[in-house]
């Protein structure tokens, strides 16, 4: 299909920002948008803040497969206009586009506990976007979408801050957003990622080869900004900033702003669900229940791919349900329910533990909706029914997800806890097993392809011959045809290719040298990750961990994300 939208003449008529007109702007912002300087935000539900560009823009990458699907011509990535907007550049544009961004405040809370002290000003009127600054808002195809530039400059919530995000972290995001899409996990998506050849700024980081869990060195790298692309951006924690206003009452106004917030969520992510005309209670609870739905499909979406957020807060929660904010995640490698690629994330953001995660911040959620309900007893204990229900919910996504993967017709607990039990000790590699399995081998011979350990206990093997016999009869592959099916249908839940941190070194590396090629190469491979690629292609990445990156620092595990 030929790309209807060549220039930023093309885009502007699609312009339209709904945040900005159904919604509060902060009363003590500055008309100018030159808003870069730590101070508290007390009211409204974003900051108009002018981005700061970054010097000397260089093009590294865009995503062709979204450009495509939004009717962009390729051209436009490397155009002077395009590029001087999606790198931070935006005081001449056509109208009606406009020429300042905007930011927003947000609440913190790590696993259901509210926090106020890492705020500046120890109130919590300090947290929110503090280099992410939205610059879009547009109507493309009949969808609505925000763009939001990361390293955009300071807000007024960058907590003394620059407001920058560099190459490392930004190639990271960018190919990870268009791999979970390819995956068919639920996500923002990556639109362009540009660089700077001459501003650079220090972050802490680890020495070459070290162990340390913390970082022992500050180095000097090249900015970046890359845009990132949703329905919209509105989090767990921003509707908790409201929530916690009205709770305590902190201005007039504060009941009606989480009224605002609530149904801007609504008409933003929930409008074919909820029918608007409904009573506000009615809408509370339908979206409370909807939330639910999405969040405990994504957390089992993400284990059937092998994916750890690492800091699974509200405020990198997005309430449309989809994955938002790759900071310091990773992709598993050897399977332990206790994967946390993240040095300061705990057991708590773990791998298997997500489920749980997600079951306290959809109690902030909840918590944050309350005082909408305050006068209904009977919609108040409707809510308390819906937030205790989700343990009930979100195992069932897991047991539908674990039945998928394993190509049964209904799921089988000895014979998945078996496997779990024979994954560990074995220190089997999480996706190359699965993918095994899923060409439903005779015996376990191709399974071994995924063992860490060279295996030579005979009890081990044997009961994995056991488990791969149990398995095999409770399976339905009488005929070729059968068999053939299945293994199809286990292939398109159970990807050959992941976006493993020791794959995304080397591409990093390369591109602070000014060299993308591996950036290219991974975006080719990773946006097909359940495809059969070429021997050259699977050789290179289709493979368990080198033995030697096992525990360095800034491959197996990260600092969070600059």
């Amino acid at each position: 299909m030929k790309p209807t939208i060549e220039s930023l003449d093309d885009l502007a008529p699609l312009a339209d920002y709904s945040l900005a007109r159904t919604l509060k702007a902060d009363p003590q912002a500055r008309k100018d948008g030159v808003d870069h300087y730590p101070r508290q935000v007390f009211s409204g539900h974003f900051v108009p803040v002018k981005p700061t560009p970054i010097q000397n823009p260089k093009y590294v990458a865009h995503s062709q497969r979204f450009f495509r699907e939004l009717g962009f011509s390729d051209t436009l990535a490397t155009s002077e206009p395009f590029m001087r907007l999606f790198s931070g550049e935006s005081s001449e544009l056509p109208e009606p586009m406009q020429k300042l961004g905007w930011a927003t405040g947000y609440a913190l809370s790590i696993y259901g506990t509210e926090y106020y002290e890492q705020c500046p000003f120890g109130t919590g009127n300090g947290y929110g976007d503090g280099r992410a600054i939205s610059i879009l808002e547009a109507v493309i195809n009949g969808k609505r979408w925000e763009m939001q530039l990361k390293g955009g400059g300071r807000t007024p919530y960058c907590r003394g801050a620059d407001g920058r995000a560099v190459l490392r972290s930004s190639v990271r995001e960018f190919l990870a957003q268009e791999h979970m899409y390819a995956l068919g996990v639920p996500t923002s998506r990556s639109l362009t990622l540009y660089t700077s050849t001459t501003e650079t700024v220090k972050r802490p980081w680890f020495t070459n080869g070290s162990y340390s869990r913390d970082p022992e060195v500050m180095i000097e790298e090249a900015v970046a900004i890359t845009t990132r692309v949703a329905p919209s951006f509105l989090r767990v924690g921003q509707l908790e900033l409201f929530g916690r206003r009205a709770r305590k009452n902190e201005h007039s106004n504060a009941l009606q702003e989480l009224e605002q917030i609530v149904l801007h969520i609504i008409e933003r992510e929930y409008r074919e669900e909820i029918d608007p005309l409904l009573p506000l209670e009615e809408k509370v609870l339908l979206l409370a229940e909807a939330f639910r739905k999405r969040l405990t499909s994504l957390v089992a979406n993400w284990i059937r791919v092998g994916y750890c957020q690492g800091n699974f807060n509200s405020d990198n929660t997005a309430v449309g349900g989809f994955t938002l904010d790759y900071g310091p995640f990773g992709f598993i490698d050897k399977f332990d329910p206790r994967y946390q690629p993240w040095t300061g994330g705990g057991i708590h953001f773990s791998f298997l533990n997500q489920p749980k995660a997600a079951e306290r911040n959809f109690g902030m959620f909840c918590s944050a909706l309350k005082p909408l309900l305050n006068a209904n007893q009977e919609a108040q204990e409707a809510l308390e029914k819906i937030e205790n229900e989700f343990p009930r919910v979100m195992q069932g996504a897991m047991i539908t997800m674990w039945t998928a993967k394993l190509g049964l017709q209904a799921f089988d607990a000895t014979l998945f806890n078996e496997l779990m039990k024979l994954m560990i000790e074995t220190s089997v590699d999480y996706t190359i097993f699965f993918r095994e399995l899923s060409s439903i081998p005779e015996d376990i011979t191709p399974l071994t392809k995924s063992f860490y350990n060279d295996m030579q206990d005979k009890t081990v093997l044997e009961r994995w011959s056991q488990w791969l016999e149990s398995w095999q009869s409770s399976i339905d592959v009488m005929t070729p045809q059968l068999r053939e099916a299945l293994s199809a249908q286990m292939k398109a839940v159970n990807p050959k290719y992941t976006l493993r941190e020791w794959l995304l070194v080397p591409a990093y590396q390369h591109a602070n040298r000014g060299d993308y090629s591996l950036i290219y190469e991974l975006q080719e491979v990773m946006n097909n990750p359940y495809e059969e690629q070429s021997e050259e292609i699977e050789h290179k990445y289709y493979r368990g961990k080198p033995s030697e990156l096992f525990d360095i620092a800034g491959v197996s595990h990260v600092s969070c994300s600059s």
